[in-house]
């Protein structure tokens, strides 16, 4: 699943590619992905006419602000767009096709049919799903140590499933958990409730730069992640743990090991990461 730098990495070249663009119309091909409005020929009526005037992200969300309403897309496992002249044939996958004006289309091709799409009259995202749910994203001013702190002080949960909660925290995903985790030396099933301010500070900061740096290098390429232009993230060749099993850890030189913590793979060094 792309997770935050991954995000980012997509909405920055969407970006490029799509700002200013008038939609001419949409075409939906698989209806379960429009949760709102709940009626596919409204969202189609909406968006017509609408033109791209700025692209966001918050947590692991991609956000098209249009000139009435905010169009919230979310790529779930394996979502992807692409920008395309109209003439070129539509890949098999491809569930939702927005036509500009100029000839050119963005296309969502997703495999799996688990992305989401939502709009809201502009002003009023924050008011309902998914928006409404998210805590702050890491490079959000309100994502302080006191108020992660407050947040795991609160929980007795492992703190590798908190940091994966996206009410708590939003755009940490398995990935750069793991990675977070391991730079911070806690272990991630240690109970939330008992880290240490010192072991907070250390959380909150390697979450950040470690999330800075993933952004850097145009995310991470696991099994199928590119960016809108087909580009791959580089920052799989800078992944200390996750995936690294039974490779010599690149601090103490002892092997990787995974284990699972809620169901997710979990990728830790033994000797760096006590429990």
């Amino acid at each position: 699943m792309p997770e935050l730098p991954e995000v980012e990495t997509i909405r920055k070249t969407l970006k490029q590619l799509v700002l200013n663009k008038t939609i001419e119309e949409v075409k939906v091909f698989w209806p379960n992905i429009i949760k709102k409005p709940d009626d596919v020929e409204e969202f189609k009526h909406l968006l017509a006419g609408q033109t791209i005037r700025d692209m966001s992200r918050q947590g692991k969300f991609l956000i098209f602000q249009l000139d009435d309403y905010v169009l919230i897309s979310h790529l779930r496992m394996e979502g992807k767009y692409s920008v395309h002249q109209k003439i070129e044939p539509v890949q098999k996958h491809t569930h939702v096709l927005f036509t500009f004006t100029d000839g050119e289309e963005l296309r969502y091709n997703d495999v799996r049919k688990f992305g989401t799409m939502h709009i809201y009259p502009k002003g009023q995202e924050l008011d309902g799903k998914p928006l409404n749910q998210l805590g702050p994203d890491p490079f959000d001013p309100a994502f302080t140590e006191e108020y992660l702190y407050q947040k795991l002080k609160k929980t007795e949960r492992v703190i590798k499933a908190v940091l994966l909660d996206q009410t708590v925290v939003a755009g940490l995903g398995n990935i750069y958990v793991d990675e977070t985790l391991f730079k911070a030396g806690v272990h991630p099933l240690k109970r939330a409730s008992k880290l240490t301010k010192k072991e907070v500070q250390k959380v909150r900061k390697e979450a950040i730069s470690t999330l800075e740096e993933a952004v850097k290098q145009g995310g991470t390429t696991i099994r199928s992640y590119v960016n809108s232009q087909g580009d791959m993230g580089m920052f799989q060749q800078e992944l200390f743990v996750y995936g690294q099993e039974n490779e010599a850890c690149k601090k103490c030189g002892n092997a990787i090991i995974k284990l699972k913590v809620g169901g997710r793979g979990t990728h830790i060094c033994p000797s760096c990461q006590k429990e």
